[in-house]
């Protein structure tokens, strides 16, 4: 049912699905550009018309009463940032236990302008041994969904121009606030 109503949704707002076939069961789903909190109500009515049981972090502190429970039927995981270390295991852990998991993550790590993209969901992808699932929120072209699936070579450069070769174009709220398509640390 929220499917059906996600996907009515979209084009009363004026926005087009992407979604192309063959999508696969566990991956680490890349969200991108996230310029702006109104990001979330997109990706929200996108993955909910896609059908996607998708999972996606957050700082621990906005999964507190009255939200927890709401944030967490959303596929929310709250984090705290603050004790960064074993990041990337704890997330392959959840890929190991799950025949089917979709983690949702936005290299750029805020909506602010970075020098690039932190490296963590490349990380985890290598450990877990799953594919990329290139997103976007493209207000340009007021498209929402899936641009690419992307199998990681394991040569990082080769690979985020392969990234940045996909979501070239693509368009934020707030453009002048989209990192570039390069890696940070």
């Amino acid at each position: 049912m929220l499917k059906t109503l996600a996907r009515h949704l979209l084009p009363l707002f004026g926005w087009t699905l992407l979604d192309p076939p063959q999508r696969p069961l566990r991956a680490v789903v890349v969200g991108y550009p996230h310029t702006s909190n109104w990001d979330a109500l997109y990706s929200q009515l996108g993955k909910l018309a896609l059908g996607m049981d998708a999972h996606w972090v957050g700082k621990d502190n906005l999964f507190r009463w009255p939200f927890a429970g709401f944030l967490r039927w959303l596929g929310g995981i709250p984090v705290d940032r603050r004790a960064a270390r074993g990041f990337v295991a704890q997330m392959a852990a959840q890929f190991a236990a799950q025949p089917d998991f979709l983690l949702v993550l936005a290299p750029e790590g805020t909506r602010k302008l970075t020098a690039g993209w932190k490296s963590g969901f490349y990380r985890i992808a290598l450990q877990a041994g799953v594919p990329l699932i290139l997103t976007t929120v493209d207000y340009a072209r007021r498209e929402v969904g899936i641009l690419a699936y992307l199998e990681l070579s394991g040569d990082p450069d080769a690979d985020v121009a392969a990234i940045a070769a996909h979501y070239a174009g693509r368009q934020g709220r707030n453009p002048e606030l989209a990192s570039p398509i390069r890696w940070l640390d």
